[in-house]
This record gives structure tokens, C-alpha cells and sequence, in this order.
């Protein structure tokens, strides 16, 4: 009450009471309290739907480690199988063991002879038989690989290294001894081909002979481009008169888009009994 008798309405200094449903009051002045909504739950497509794509994650997951799987299989364990498989071929043959670089040579029976006539002809040798060894000092005093018929490469290739192209002339013949090898995978016995240089060396090793060419060109090609293991590389259907070696093998790195080739020509023959050929010894 005020002293003129009169009630104050200042809101501000007191709270009204009202009177709630079932003779409760509440008080005005505090805020209304809004009832949580309730969680909706998603339609049975929904829930489908987010299933099938989490069971789609975790495939693309595993096919993701698997496809790193198989490229390790591929670029690292068939190179070390490989090795080991063409290691264990060239020692099967049972011929003298390369001296080593700090190893001399063991001194030959007769004085090695260089000759430049013709050699001995050798025969065609059976499908997959291994009948010859390739050394090339460029890649390394250790570097020695089998070199069998065919180029098939499930069954040449991968498994044995090095493969003759069947029809092409055999070493020391006048024509083109075309081979072919991996550049990369299974043992890649081509790796280094694009490290040759105008006058390397590559030795051809049989039981009895050895056959010492001399890298003459290199150049790259596309697949079809099959005139550069013609009798006279690059010139079909003209009459050999050299004694040619062909090396092909895909290019660039890891793509068989094109093939990488080296040519070279015979320098000279030399007799296996004659010692080691001063290329792989310590010479020249």
C-alpha cells in the first residue's frame, strides 16, 4: 500500500500469481521451457542405402590393398625370383664361372685367337632350350644371363630371361640374332639397355664360342615396327651381308608402348678354349 491508500502496479518490483489449471499458480516472469523434439528414425530405404555404401567402402578398402599387393608381386618379388631362376639356369650349364674384377683370369691353354672369318654354324636349338649366356660389361662384372629359344613370355620370357626370336640368325651368322627381354618384372635382364653407348661390347657365350658384337645405333620404335629384326635391320627384304645382334625390349619404363632397340655388329669370334675375351676380363 501506498499513503494515499492506492495499490502499486510497478511490475518491476513484484511478481502476479495467476492461477494454473487445477488451482496451481506459475510464475509469469520465467521462460517457457520448449519439450525436446523427438529423434526422428530413418526409413528402412535409409538405413539400406548407408549399409550398402559402408559394405562398398570396405571393398574399395581391401581391392586397394590388394591391387598394392600384386604391383609389389609384380615390381619387386618376380624380380628377385627372376634373378635367382636365371642365376640358377647359367649355373646349370656348368661352364668356366666369369673371374671375378679382382680375380685374374686363369691363363688360357694356347693364346687366344680373335678371328673375324666365319664361325662354326650352329643349329636351331629346341623350343625354351637355353643354348647361350649374354654378358655386357656396361651393366656390371656380375651381369650374365641365359638366352633360349623363343620369346613366348609365359613361357620364355618370365621364366628363363633372355629369348631368341625363332627364324632370326643364330650367333656369329651373317644375318640379325634378334633376342628380346624384360625391362622391367621377372628378373628384367634389359634394364640398363638405355645406358649402351655407341661401342659397348655385348658377349655372346655358347659351350664352345665366344661371339663379342659392338653396339652400333639404338632407336625406338613402336610394336609393329618388326623391320628392325629383319636379316638387314630396317631393311626388309634385302640380302644380309653382316653379322648383325638386335636387342629389343619395351619402352619407356613400365609401358609397352614402345620398344627400345639396340643394334650392333659383330667385332670377332673367339674359342671358348681360348680363355675369356679381354671385354669380360679385364680389357678392353
Amino acid at each position: 500500500m501506498t499513503t494515499d491508500g492506492t495499490t502499486s502496479t510497478d511490475a518491476t518490483t513484484r511478481h502476479v500469481a495467476e492461477a494454473a489449471p487445477g488451482g496451481r499458480t506459475h510464475d509469469t516472469s520465467a521462460p517457457a521451457v520448449e519439450a525436446a523434439p523427438r529423434r526422428s528414425t530413418p526409413p528402412p530405404a535409409t538405413r539400406r542405402a548407408a549399409t550398402v555404401a559402408g559394405v562398398l567402402g570396405e571393398l574399395m578398402i581391401t581391392l586397394g590393398v590388394l591391387l598394392l599387393a600384386f604391383v609389389a608381386w609384380q615390381l619387386w618379388w618376380t624380380d628377385v625370383e627372376g634373378e635367382r631362376a636365371q642365376a640358377a639356369i647359367v649355373e646349370e650349364l656348368d661352364w668356366a664361372p666369369i673371374p671375378a674384377p679382382d680375380e685374374p683370369a686363369p691363363p688360357p691353354p694356347a693364346p687366344a685367337v680373335m678371328r673375324r672369318d666365319a664361325s662354326p654354324p650352329m643349329a636351331e636349338p629346341a623350343y625354351a632350350e637355353t643354348f647361350a649366356t649374354m654378358l655386357v660389361p656396361r651393366w656390371g662384372p656380375d651381369y650374365e644371363r641365359p638366352v633360349s629359344q623363343g620369346v613366348d613370355r609365359a613361357t620364355v620370357l618370365d621364366p628363363l630371361g633372355i629369348g631368341h626370336y625363332p627364324g632370326t640368325a643364330m650367333p656369329g651368322d651373317v644375318g640379325n640374332f634378334a633376342v628380346s627381354g624384360h625391362r622391367t618384372t621377372y628378373g628384367k635382364p634389359f634394364n640398363r639397355v638405355a645406358e649402351l653407348q655407341i661401342g659397348d661390347p655385348i658377349v655372346v657365350r655358347t659351350a664352345d664360342i665366344w661371339y663379342v658384337y659392338r653396339v652400333t645405333s639404338t632407336q625406338i620404335v613402336l610394336p609393329e615396327d618388326v623391320q628392325v629384326i629383319a636379316p638387314a635391320p630396317n631393311e626388309p627384304g634385302v640380302e644380309p651381308t653382316v653379322r648383325s645382334i638386335t636387342l629389343t625390349t619395351c619402352h619407356p619404363m613400365y609401358s609397352a608402348r614402345e620398344r627400345f632397340i639396340v643394334h650392333g655388329e659383330l667385332d670377332y669370334w673367339m674359342s671358348t678354349a681360348d680363355g675369356f675375351p679381354a671385354e669380360i676380363s679385364g680389357g678392353a
